[in-house]
């Protein structure tokens, strides 16, 4: 498996052999592109981005800590459902968001009218 790194700038190719139990990583240039590729292939997780509507517009939201792959979408469906009339940059707006134990949701830009 070949993937591009992205623990830094340099964006190093990384190669990932599994070898019964084992995961080979190469092609890395410092410790952070093999651990990086270990979790890639073992549980990988992203950070969530995304928008909720709010009475005064649009506001830009993401969740604390990244959540595994297979929760995105669960994150997702409950942020498609949010109801609140204000938020504002910086607010905590869920707790443990989709059931997932320390990751919330903050608010990452006021709301902004798009009428």
């Amino acid at each position: 498996m070949k993937i591009t790194c992205i623990m830094c700038p340099v964006g190093c190719e990384l190669n990932i052999e599994k070898n019964g139990d084992e995961i080979i990583v190469s092609g890395n240039g410092c410790i952070r592109g093999k651990q990086y590729g270990i979790s890639e292939v073992t549980s990988p997780t992203r950070i969530v981005t995304s928008l909720i509507k709010t009475t005064n517009g649009i506001a830009s939201v993401k969740t604390t800590k990244a959540v595994p792959k297979n929760k995105i979408f669960d994150v997702l469906n409950v942020l498609k459902n949010f109801k609140k009339d204000k938020v504002q940059y910086g607010e905590t707006i869920i707790k443990n968001v989709a059931d997932i134990e320390g990751v919330d949701i903050i608010v990452t830009r006021d709301a902004i009218d798009i009428n």
